[in-house]
């Protein structure tokens, strides 16, 4: 595990995850990249971050979850950069993505906050 994962994420959360991932890439809008999951969550407009936990260099995405954390949005952690790039139907791997409209997926990704919320105290 990379040193920036802090929690592990239990099966029925990943699948749940997932699946909001998949809703929000059809209905709404997210934003690939460890560059650009970084201003969303800056500019406010991130609702969830998923980052995955094969990156290398680590230092690429390991500063997103302290500042998930200062900013108040809610993030989890996928085992690679392939499963995270598929799920979100872009075709290649990607680092972290960023929900920043939720589209269908608003009720599950509500829930999902507050499950994720509790594990990551």
């Amino acid at each position: 595990m990379a040193d920036y994962v802090k929690f592990t994420v239990p099966k029925e959360l990943k699948e749940k995850q997932f699946s909001v991932l998949e809703k929000a890439a059809k209905s709404g809008k997210i934003r690939v990249g460890s560059n650009v999951t970084t201003k969303a969550i800056e500019r406010g407009s991130a609702k969830l971050v998923l980052i995955a936990q094969d990156v290398s260099p680590p230092e690429i995405v390991m500063h997103l979850p302290l500042l998930c954390r200062e900013k108040q949005v809610p993030f989890t952690f996928v085992s690679t950069k392939k499963e995270l790039g598929e799920k979100a139907g872009i075709g290649v791997g990607a680092s972290a993505i960023a929900i920043v409209d939720e589209g269908d997926a608003k009720k599950e990704l509500d829930d999902l906050a507050k499950k994720l919320a509790d594990l990551s105290k």
